[in-house]
């Protein structure tokens, strides 16, 4: 878990910003477990009522961005276990669970996405 905005030294969020934001927690995901599959929850973006400047209207996410590795039981019978790793946003540092989870992260389709494997 880190901060989404953290280090942000000038600017605002907008979406310039936050397309780069998005695309480097898939890049570090990616780079963090670069053997396993990488999905990508969608950030929900909000328009809060603020004037902008030069790179268009205001655009905030999510306060913290979170990358987890996930494993199950496998797929297929014939494979150990099953692996996801995941990269998304949330609006606190509280761990997600149950239906407090963002439906982004609650309606990740293990089946399509995960890779079975062997150890």
């Amino acid at each position: 878990m880190s901060s989404t905005y953290g280090g942000m030294l000038e600017g605002y969020p907008c979406k310039r910003v936050n397309d780069w934001k998005v695309e480097a927690l898939r890049q570090e995901a990616e780079r963090a477990f670069p053997s396993w599959p990488v999905h990508l929850v969608v950030p929900t973006r909000a328009y809060p009522d603020e004037s902008g400047g030069g790179f268009g209207p205001v655009e905030v996410m999510p306060a913290v961005t979170c990358i987890g590795f996930f494993h199950s039981t496998a797929l297929a019978p014939e494979y150990d276990q099953s692996v996801l790793t995941v990269a998304w946003f949330q609006a606190t540092p509280a761990v997600p669970s149950g239906e407090d989870a963002d439906p982004g992260l609650r309606g990740i389709s293990w089946e399509e996405l995960a890779r079975d494997d062997e150890f």
